[in-house]
C-alpha cells in the first residue's frame, strides 16, 4: 500500500488542538505562552507546538491557520475549526462565566460548511486569493481530525453533578459527535483521526478545583473518578466509531488511542526522561503550582510595576504539564511519537497509512 498524500488536514477540537482560534477571537494567549518553539505567544495553549502541529509536520505541510484568525492566515493545505474551550454539546453558559467557548462542535462544522463552498468562490477570483484557499478537489482528499470532550466531561464535574450524572449524558455526547461526522462524510470527507479523551484526573485543574477523598486518589496520585468518567467516554467513543464505519462504507476512520499514551507518560514519567508530572511548569502557588486566579501569563502591579506572577519554570522539556490545564511541547512531541506508528490506533495503522480502510480489531 501507498502512503497517503494528503494535501490538506481539516482539524475540529479544544485547546488540545487550537492554534490560534480563541485568540483570534476573544485575546491573545499571553507570555510565555509559546516561548519554547515560536519564541512569543502563537495562539496555543501551550510552550510550543501541538500535536496537531506535528501531525502537520509530519505530511511536510504548513501549520494550520485557524478558521477565526483574519490576520495572516493561509488555507491552502487545510484549516482549523477548533477552539480552546470548545465542547460537543452547546453550552448554557458564556466564556466570562464558565471558561467554555461558545464556538462547540456544530458551530465547527457550519464553519467548515460554509469554508467549502466560500473558499471556491473567493478562490475563481484568482491571484492571491487561489495562493491562499484550497482546491475544490482537497476537501475529499483531506485528513480530518478530531480531539473533542474532555471540556464535556469537566463541564458536568463543575456545575456539582455525580460521576454517574455525567455518564448518563455520555450517549448523547456521542450522538451529537457521529452527526457531525456524517455529515462532513456527505460533504464529501473520507479520511478521518480521531483521537480519544486524555486522563483528566490527572490535570492539576481538576485535582485543585473538584473535592476529591483521599480514597479516590490513584497511586500516580490522579483522581479515579474522573479518570474513569474519561475511560467511560472512550469506550463509548470507540463504539460509536464502530458504527460509523458501517454508515459510512468509503470512509477510512482511524480511533487513536490517546489516553493510554498518556497515563503512561504520567504514570512513568522518571523512565520517560520527565519530572514533576502531575505539577504545572507555568503557574503560581499551591500543590499543584496551579491557581485559578492566577494562571500562566498572569501580571500584577506592585509598586507602579507590573510583574510576571504566572511564570514558566525553568526547563519545560522535563514537564509534562504546561499550564494546570494543558501539555508542554515535550509531552505533546512524546505523544505524536507514540501515535504516529499506528501502535495505538484501531485499525493499528499508522498516521501516514490513514487514507486506507482496513478491518478494526
Amino acid at each position: 500500500m501507498e502512503p497517503c498524500n494528503f494535501p490538506a488536514i481539516f482539524n475540529f477540537g479544544d485547546s488540545n488542538s487550537d492554534t490560534g482560534g480563541l485568540s483570534a477571537v476573544f485575546r491573545q494567549t499571553p507570555p510565555p505562552q509559546g516561548e519554547t518553539f515560536f519564541g512569543a505567544p502563537a495562539g496555543r495553549y501551550s510552550d510550543g507546538r501541538l500535536i496537531i502541529d506535528f501531525i502537520a509536520e509530519s505530511f511536510g505541510l504548513p501549520y494550520l491557520s485557524a478558521y477565526l484568525d483574519a490576520v495572516g492566515s493561509n488555507f491552502t493545505h487545510g484549516a482549523n475549526f477548533a477552539t480552546a474551550g470548545s465542547t460537543i454539546r452547546p453550552q448554557n453558559t458564556t466564556l466570562s462565566q464558565s471558561g467554555f467557548s461558545p464556538i462547540s462542535i456544530n458551530v465547527q462544522f457550519y464553519q467548515y460548511a460554509e469554508f467549502t463552498t466560500r473558499s471556491q468562490t473567493v478562490r475563481a477570483r484568482g491571484g492571491i486569493f487561489r495562493e491562499l484557499l484550497p482546491k475544490q478537489e482537497d476537501f475529499s482528499r483531506a485528513l480530518y481530525t478530531f480531539d473533542i470532550g474532555q471540556n464535556d466531561l469537566t463541564a458536568g464535574y463543575f456545575l456539582n453533578m455525580s460521576t454517574e450524572q455525567v455518564k448518563e449524558y455520555v450517549p448523547d455526547l456521542l450522538n451529537q459527535f457521529s452527526t457531525y461526522i456524517k455529515d462532513i462524510y456527505g460533504q464529501g470527507g473520507r479520511y478521518f483521526w480521531i483521537h480519544n479523551t486524555g486522563p483528566v484526573g490527572c490535570l492539576p485543574y481538576v485535582l485543585d478545583s473538584l473535592l476529591i477523598t483521599a480514597g479516590q486518589i490513584d497511586n500516580v496520585g490522579c483522581a479515579s473518578p474522573f479518570n474513569e468518567v474519561a475511560q467511560f467516554f472512550n469506550r463509548r467513543l470507540k463504539e460509536a466509531v464502530d458504527q460509523l464505519r458501517k454508515d459510512l462504507p468509503l470512509a477510512a476512520i482511524t480511533y487513536v488511542d490517546v489516553y493510554s499514551v498518556k497515563y503512561s507518560l504520567i504514570s512513568q514519567a522518571k523512565k520517560h526522561g520527565f519530572e514533576q508530572p502531575l505539577r504545572a511548569c507555568c503557574g503560581h502557588g499551591g500543590k499543584y503550582n496551579y491557581n485559578r486566579q492566577t494562571g500562566c501569563g498572569t501580571k500584577k502591579r506592585v509598586n507602579g510595576t507590573e510583574i510576571l506572577i504566572g511564570r514558566s519554570c525553568k526547563d519545560p522539556s522535563v514537564r509534562i504539564n504546561w499550564d494546570g490545564v494543558h501539555y508542554t511541547e515535550a509531552a505533546n512531541k512524546f505523544v505524536f511519537d507514540r501515535i504516529v506508528d499506528g501502535s495505538f490506533s484501531d485499525p493499528p495503522i499508522p498516521l501516514n497509512m490513514a487514507c486506507h480502510r482496513q478491518q478494526s480489531h
